[in-house]
Protein backbone atom coordinates (compact mmCIF):
# COMPACT_ATOMS: atom_id res chain seq x y z
CA UNK A 1 0.00 0.00 0.00
CA UNK A 2 1.26 3.15 -0.76
CA UNK A 3 1.93 6.06 2.15
CA UNK A 4 -0.25 8.87 1.93
CA UNK A 5 1.92 12.11 0.93
CA UNK A 6 2.53 13.60 4.61
CA UNK A 7 1.82 17.41 3.07
CA UNK A 8 -1.65 16.24 1.96
CA UNK A 9 -1.94 14.70 5.63
CA UNK A 10 -1.41 18.33 6.98
CA UNK A 11 -3.52 20.38 4.42
CA UNK A 12 -6.33 19.64 6.26
CA UNK A 13 -6.74 22.54 9.62
CA UNK A 14 -8.29 19.67 11.84
CA UNK A 15 -5.62 17.46 10.94
CA UNK A 16 -2.85 19.95 11.93
CA UNK A 17 -5.01 20.32 15.40
CA UNK A 18 -5.15 17.13 15.99
CA UNK A 19 -1.00 17.48 15.71
CA UNK A 20 -1.19 20.34 17.87
CA UNK A 21 -2.66 18.47 20.29
CA UNK A 22 -0.44 15.51 20.44
CA UNK A 23 2.25 17.67 20.43
CA UNK A 24 1.41 18.01 24.13
CA UNK A 25 0.62 14.83 25.26
CA UNK A 26 -0.52 11.00 24.09
CA UNK A 27 -4.43 10.99 24.27
CA UNK A 28 -6.76 8.65 23.86
CA UNK A 29 -9.04 8.57 21.06
CA UNK A 30 -11.54 9.60 23.17
CA UNK A 31 -9.95 12.29 25.24
CA UNK A 32 -8.78 13.41 21.40
CA UNK A 33 -11.99 13.70 19.91
CA UNK A 34 -13.46 15.30 22.80
CA UNK A 35 -11.70 18.69 21.21
CA UNK A 36 -13.60 19.00 18.12
CA UNK A 37 -17.51 19.55 17.13
CA UNK A 38 -17.42 17.16 14.90
CA UNK A 39 -18.13 13.35 15.39
CA UNK A 40 -16.28 10.93 16.68
CA UNK A 41 -15.88 8.36 13.19
CA UNK A 42 -15.07 12.15 11.07
CA UNK A 43 -11.85 12.57 14.19
CA UNK A 44 -11.04 8.78 13.39
CA UNK A 45 -10.69 9.04 10.28
CA UNK A 46 -8.66 12.30 10.57
CA UNK A 47 -6.47 9.85 12.77
CA UNK A 48 -6.57 7.06 10.18
CA UNK A 49 -4.89 9.62 7.37
CA UNK A 50 -2.43 11.05 9.96
CA UNK A 51 -1.95 7.26 10.83
CA UNK A 52 -1.37 6.05 7.43
CA UNK A 53 1.10 9.02 6.67
CA UNK A 54 3.66 7.91 9.04
CA UNK A 55 2.96 11.14 11.28
CA UNK A 56 1.50 9.53 14.42
CA UNK A 57 1.26 6.07 16.19
CA UNK A 58 -1.44 4.25 17.46
CA UNK A 59 -1.11 1.64 20.60
CA UNK A 60 -3.59 -0.30 21.92
CA UNK A 61 -3.43 -0.06 26.63
CA UNK A 62 -6.62 -2.22 27.08
CA UNK A 63 -9.84 -1.09 26.05
CA UNK A 64 -8.44 2.51 25.04
CA UNK A 65 -6.38 3.61 21.71
CA UNK A 66 -3.81 5.64 22.56
CA UNK A 67 -2.53 8.54 19.50
CA UNK A 68 0.81 10.14 19.91
CA UNK A 69 3.35 11.91 17.72
CA UNK A 70 5.86 9.67 15.38
CA UNK A 71 8.87 11.70 14.70
CA UNK A 72 10.28 9.82 12.27
CA UNK A 73 7.41 10.71 10.38
CA UNK A 74 8.38 14.29 9.93
CA UNK A 75 11.51 13.57 8.26
CA UNK A 76 10.45 14.80 5.04
CA UNK A 77 8.35 17.11 5.95
CA UNK A 78 11.43 18.67 8.15
CA UNK A 79 13.63 18.09 5.45
CA UNK A 80 11.52 20.71 3.06
CA UNK A 81 11.58 23.18 5.63
CA UNK A 82 15.22 23.31 6.24
CA UNK A 83 15.53 23.32 2.63
CA UNK A 84 13.89 26.67 2.26
CA UNK A 85 15.32 28.03 5.49
CA UNK A 86 18.54 27.58 4.10
CA UNK A 87 17.33 29.15 1.31
CA UNK A 88 16.12 32.41 2.52
CA UNK A 89 18.47 32.68 5.16
CA UNK A 90 21.20 32.87 2.05
CA UNK A 91 18.69 35.50 0.13
CA UNK A 92 18.65 37.93 3.77
CA UNK A 93 22.26 37.21 3.40
CA UNK A 94 22.94 38.57 -0.01
CA UNK A 95 20.20 40.96 0.90
CA UNK A 96 21.95 42.69 3.65
CA UNK A 97 25.41 42.75 2.07
CA UNK A 98 23.90 44.81 -0.81
CA UNK A 99 22.30 47.28 1.77
CA UNK A 100 25.49 47.67 3.22
CA UNK A 101 27.62 48.56 0.35
CA UNK A 102 24.83 51.02 -0.89
CA UNK A 103 24.96 51.93 2.70
CA UNK A 104 28.66 53.23 2.21
CA UNK A 105 28.75 53.75 -1.17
Amino acid sequence: MLQPDPFQAIADPGRREILFLLSKEKLSMNALAENFEISRPAVSKHVKILYEAGLIMITEQGRERYCELNPDGFKEIRGWLEYYERFWEEKMGNLGRVLKKRAKG
